[in-house]
C-alpha cells in the first residue's frame, strides 16, 4: 500500500537508478498506481527507476489550499495558478539530476510517439506536469516548461493518464527492465510499422491453425513472414505509417505478396 505524505514528495525506489521521474499532480494517489503493477512496478522494485510525485496543494498558504482561479477575460472553467504549480515544479526538479526537462502533458503539445519515447529513454529523467481544469497559466509554460506533449486529438480530464502512459512507454525501453531486451525492439512502431500477429499453444483453436511457417523451425522463413505481416497490417490498418517510410525493394516485394495473398 503506497502512502503519500502531504508535506513532502513521495519517492518510490532507491539505490542505483538509471531513470528518474517526477510528476507534478493534484492526484498523487492516481500516479502511484503506475508503480504498483507490471513493467514499471518491477523496474521500481529493482531500483532501475525512481518515481516522485509533488502536489501543488502542498505549496499553497491559504486554508483551502487553493490551486486554481477564474480566467482573466471570463469564460467557463478554472485555470491552475502560477505560484503553487511553479513551486511544485521547482521542488520536483530539485530532486532530479541535471538534464531532466519539464514536460507538460497538454492537448496543444506534439503527439507522443515511439520516437519520442526513445528520445526520452536516453535522458537522465523527466519532470511531468499533469494539468487540470482548463489548463495552467500561460506564463508558467513560458518560464518553466521545456516541451508540451499530447497523447492524441481528444480531451482527458487531466494529464495524469497521459503522464502514466509516458512513464510506461519510456520505462520499458530501459536496459534490463524487460525480461528479454529484444521484446522492446520488436514492438509495434519501433520500425515505424505495426507488429505482426502472435500465436501460442494449442496449435488449433476454434478450428483455426497456427500458420505453418511458425511451426517450421525455419528462422529465416519466420522472420520473412513476420516482416510481411507487419507491412500488410500497417497498409490495411495504418496506411499513414507506410506513407512516412521509404520502403526497400524487399519490403515492397513482401507487401505485394501480402496483398496478393489477401485477394486469393
Amino acid at each position: 500500500m503506497l502512502t503519500w505524505p502531504r508535506a513532502e514528495s513521495t519517492l518510490i525506489g532507491n539505490g542505483t537508478e538509471e531513470m528518474h521521474f517526477a510528476v507534478v499532480s493534484l492526484f498523487p494517489e492516481m500516479i502511484g498506481t503506475v508503480g504498483q503493477f507490471g513493467v514499471v512496478g518491477r523496474a521500481l522494485q529493482r531500483n532501475l527507476v525512481t518515481l516522485a510525485v509533488e502536489n501543488p496543494r502542498d505549496h499553497t498558504s491559504d486554508a483551502h489550499r487553493t490551486v486554481d482561479d477564474r480566467p482573466y477575460g471570463g469564460g467557463p472553467g478554472m485555470v491552475m495558478k502560477f505560484e503553487p504549480v511553479a513551486a511544485a515544479l521547482e521542488t520536483a526538479k530539485g530532486q532530479l539530476p541535471e538534464g531532466c526537462p519539464v514536460v507538460y502533458l497538454s492537448p496543444q503539445g506534439r503527439v507522443f510517439d515511439q520516437a519520442m519515447a526513445n528520445r526520452f529513454s536516453n535522458l537522465p529523467g523527466l519532470v511531468l506536469l499533469a494539468g487540470r481544469y482548463e489548463g495552467i497559466d500561460e506564463r508558467l509554460i513560458d518560464s518553466h516548461v521545456d516541451e508540451e506533449v499530447s497523447l492524441g486529438d481528444y480531451v482527458l480530464s487531466g494529464g495524469e493518464i497521459a503522464a502514466m502512459a509516458v512513464i510506461d512507454a519510456v520505462v520499458r525501453l530501459l536496459p534490463g527492465v524487460l525480461g528479454d531486451d529484444e521484446s522492446a525492439t520488436q514492438d509495434s512502431f519501433v520500425e515505424g510499422l505495426l507488429d505482426c500477429p502472435h500465436y501460442t499453444r494449442p496449435e488449433v483453436v476454434a478450428g483455426k491453425r497456427v500458420p505453418e511457417v511458425l511451426l517450421s523451425g525455419d528462422h529465416a522463413g519466420i522472420a520473412r513472414w513476420r516482416n510481411k505481416q507487419a507491412l500488410g497490417r500497417s497498409f490495411q490498418r495504418r496506411p499513414d505509417l507506410l506513407r512516412k517510410l521509404d520502403l526497400t525493394d524487399e519490403q515492397q516485394t513482401l507487401l505485394d505478396e501480402y496483398l496478393k495473398e489477401q485477394r486469393q
